[in-house]
């Protein structure tokens, strides 16, 4: 059981990579081919003192540009796939520690994983105002 789990846990991460990065090529030949992404010009985007910022695009914002083929769009939710890959394999790892009955290491993925969303969805909202 726990080779097997190790198998799936590798294989998310391996297939988590591989979408996120087929994903930011398709958004970047798409901005290529359009001459931008999400309103903003290639030479805006590629600005060292860009305005687009990842914080003012929401999932939803993301998922929608991705769909209307924008390549800004897809160049984002290929970087959400990445952020979101480790923390798809610190939930599997919660549920091996779990089915192993091994309270200890469920405990502190559990606490790795409170850790990995405080930082993504709290602390954020704290620096920015």
């Amino acid at each position: 059981m726990r080779i097997r789990m190790q198998e799936g846990i590798g294989f998310t991460l391996r297939f988590g990579v591989a979408i996120s990065v087929l994903l930011v090529i398709a958004g970047l030949a798409l901005m290529f081919a359009d001459g931008g992404g999400g309103g903003y010009t290639l030479s805006q985007i590629a600005s060292t003192s860009s305005r687009v910022n990842t914080s003012l695009f929401s999932l939803s914002a993301i998922a929608a540009a991705a769909q209307n083929l924008d390549g800004l769009g897809f160049v984002l939710l290929g970087l959400v796939v990445l952020v979101a890959t480790p923390i798809a394999r610190v939930v599997l790892s919660i549920a091996a520690f779990a089915s192993e009955r091994s309270l200890l290491y469920t405990a502190i993925t559990l606490i790795v994983l409170i850790n990995l969303l405080v930082a993504l969805l709290i602390v954020p909202g704290i620096i920015a105002g």
